[in-house]
């Protein structure tokens, strides 16, 4: 007959601060962008694009924008968006 092993109970309970590894990774991230980078014109760029992806809709597409946008699928004007200025 064939008996279950025992649980171990010899384990150690262990935890790994990641904070480190994370900084460190960011500033990889950071570094292999470049010292041309400008993430301000990024974010203008992506709003000239989110701009022109959505002009131009007529009144039935404006209106399923508009829902979708009050729904939280697509952002909406405002906060968390690139100003175009």
């Amino acid at each position: 007959m064939n008996q279950e092993p025992e649980p171990r109970s010899d384990l150690v309970g262990f935890s790994i601060d990641l904070t480190v590894e994370e900084a460190r990774r960011r500033a990889e991230v950071v570094a292999a962008l470049g010292p041309d980078w400008d993430p301000v014109a990024v974010l203008r760029e992506e709003e000239k694009a989110h701009a022109l992806l959505y002009s131009g809709l007529d009144a039935e597409q404006q209106r399923v924008h508009a829902m979708l946008v009050a729904a939280g699928v697509l952002p909406g004007e405002g906060p968390g968006r690139a100003s175009s200025a």
